[in-house]
């Protein structure tokens, strides 16, 4: 099916004219098809190649915790966990009782803590000192990513938003899981939040420890043994690598890794997206997408949403992209948190980036890029149940833009403004 490009040569958002747009990274990436440009676009524009030898399983909502659990139990050398919201909980319970027991055997557990993230929620104790206090007596070293006190002006939005456990430097998970009573479940009630990970063993997983060695050596926790790092022997048929990002002023490498998965796609382009508020540019090229015939689709959250103006700025993209053909949906039994994409049939991302300018150009993120057809396919399955539970939205049914939501678009992008 063609795209409806009636509307399209109007679906353009509003941007300063700077004169500078010849010589900013703007315009739609061209990309040649097939997966060695792909490679070569992200090793070009990230530094990092996707590595053979990955075996990587799609773990979905609250069954996370029974596999980082039973993970831990496993540990022979270490436990390292980087984590952007931990708070008391069942879940937290059963981590920390995971962690102590295998502390006390002798395995090296470390821990960092973002305080911003696990702050006091609903009256709720934070993680300072309930859980805290548990780890350490357990024999658990923990770290916070970067106190607030005294300087938090200049800290406050450049946190960790990693969701990391590595075991043993040869297995790793990601998503956008939290340690907290949210990712309990099945997403299937308000309560419940909806939620996409993986666990991954081979190559990359020196990556992911690799992301959390920095973040320790910043937080004061001395440098890791060699033994951390083990040569991983390849063992799988998919091929990863891990992309971190952090704050910069320019494109990030979240950002420019999300570029070269678009470009990369000829048939389909599927976006869920717990927070979809993407800087100008991105909104463009998917549009381009469009009008080269691609199925372009968003997920996005629905009305249960913990931050209403981040909402109300996700619905000022949607009247141009609607009107340039992309369908939208947003999910409704509770918040969709997942951050995932799907190009083609072969291509997907997994991880902690939102698309939002928080997490494109202040905070500190990491995503999983996997070329692989089995996880491509389950991550297609995920959708496909997704839409049981979601409402298309359409320019007639809440797709038209309103001063609220223009002005939430606005505030929520001034923190690209030096972009």
């Amino acid at each position: 099916m063609q795209p409806d490009t009636s509307s399209s040569t109007s679906a353009r958002w509003e941007a300063p004219d700077t004169g500078n747009d010849l010589h900013e990274m703007r315009g739609p990436v061209a990309l040649p098809p097939g997966f060695e440009a792909f490679c070569h676009a992200l090793y070009q524009s990230t530094r990092l190649r996707l590595e053979p030898g990955h075996r990587v399983e799609l773990v979905k909502n609250g069954v996370i915790f029974e596999q980082i659990c039973e993970t831990i139990r496993q540990a022979t050398e270490s436990v390292h966990i980087l984590v952007f919201i931990w708070r008391p909980s069942e879940p937290s319970d059963r981590i920390v009782e995971a962690l102590c027991e295998r502390a006390r055997a002798g395995v090296a557990c470390r821990v960092i803590v973002d305080p911003v993230g696990s702050e006091e929620v609903n009256g709720e104790h934070d993680f300072n000192p309930r859980v805290e206090k548990r780890l350490r007596e357990g024999g658990v070293e923990v770290h916070y990513f970067r106190p607030l006190s005294g300087r938090w002006l200049g800290r406050l939005f450049g946190r960790t938003h990693h969701k990391l456990v590595i075991v043993d430097g040869k297995v790793g998970f990601t998503g956008g899981f939290g340690i907290w009573k949210s990712w309990q479940g099945d997403g299937q009630c308000p309560e419940e939040w909806r939620d996409t990970n993986v666990r991954v063993e081979g190559p990359t997983v020196r990556e992911m420890q690799l992301a959390f060695a920095r973040s320790w050596q910043e937080c004061g926790g001395a440098l890791l043994p060699e033994s951390c790092f083990p040569r991983i022997p390849r063992g799988g048929d998919a091929h990863a690598t891990f992309v971190e990002s952090a704050g910069v002023s320019g494109i990030s490498d979240a950002e420019r890794m999300l570029r070269m998965v678009f470009a990369a796609a000829r048939e389909r382009l599927w976006i869920s997206n717990a927070y979809f508020t993407p800087p100008n540019a991105i909104l463009e090229q998917l549009l381009e997408k469009r009008k080269q015939g691609v199925d372009v689709r968003v997920l996005a959250a629905g009305p249960v949403h913990d931050w209403r103006i981040v909402r109300a700025s996700q619905r000022a993209t949607y009247e141009k992209l609607l009107e340039g053909g992309i369908r939208i949906w947003e999910y409704q039994p509770s918040m969709l948190h997942s951050k995932t994409v799907l190009a083609d049939d072969w291509l997907s991302v997994v991880g902690s980036t939102n698309m939002d300018a928080l997490s494109l150009h202040r905070m500190r993120e990491g995503s999983l890029v996997v070329a692989d057809r089995r996880l491509a396919s389950h991550l297609e399955e995920a959708w496909s149940q997704d839409m049981t539970c979601a409402e298309e939205i359409t320019l007639q049914r809440r797709g038209r833009t309103n001063p609220w939501r223009r002005f939430a678009r606005r505030v929520t992008q001034l923190l690209a403004a030096d972009r």
